[in-house]
């Protein structure tokens, strides 16, 4: 039995669908590992505030994961079975395979995130401010790494330009995290001052 030919306009509405679901889907994990760095650092006030943080950014994160991350979780995965469906020669492609690898990726650190997002609910989250700094910039490198894969596909560059873009990225996301060590750092020593 063969399934019956999708219209002509599917393919480009599938692809619509898709880029926007990927931008709300990223848009929702930047922020939210965000949220937890903040809920985590809350941890360092005075009651009442730090109750009154806490409870904030933990409704917070449930909208957000609830309201806009998911949901463009499932935009971007739906519209992308479309995709599939409509360009079937696709999964014969190595780029395909390295793609639906990435993603495979994204989902567990998306799932992840519901885990830390629970354990800052319930108080039992054992990550500092400064590692989930780092753990923020892992959607910004797979995020990278899946519009290259999607752009040059077969072709996938090795080149100087290649090199020069992946030192870009490190060198930005090294950058973020000198920033925040100097920023925090910088707060510690007007606290210090501020004692005197």
């Amino acid at each position: 039995m063969t399934l019956p030919a999708l219209p002509a306009e599917a393919y480009l509405w599938f692809k619509t669908l898709h880029i926007v679901g990927v931008v709300v889907w990223f848009a929702g994990l930047f922020y939210l590992v965000r949220l937890f760095i903040y809920h985590v650092e809350a941890e360092a006030l005075e009651e009442p505030l730090r109750s009154a943080f806490q409870q904030q950014y933990t409704l917070m994160e449930r909208r957000l994961a609830n309201i806009i991350t998911t949901p463009g979780m499932v935009v971007a995965v739906a519209m992308a079975v479309g995709l599939l469906v409509a360009q079937p020669i696709w999964l014969k492609q190595g780029w395909m395979h390295a793609k639906l690898a990435v993603v495979m990726a994204l989902l567990a650190y998306h799932w992840f995130c519901y885990r830390l997002m629970g354990q800052l609910r319930q108080g039992s989250c054992r990550w500092s401010g400064r590692q989930l700094r780092a753990l923020n910039e892992l959607p910004t490198l797979m995020l990278v790494l899946v519009v290259m894969l999607v752009v040059f596909k077969g072709q996938f560059p090795t080149g100087a330009a290649t090199w020069f873009l992946v030192a870009l990225v490190v060198a930005m996301a090294g950058s973020i995290q000198f920033y925040a060590r100097w920023r925090r750092l910088r707060v510690e020593q007007e606290a210090l001052a501020g004692g005197a």
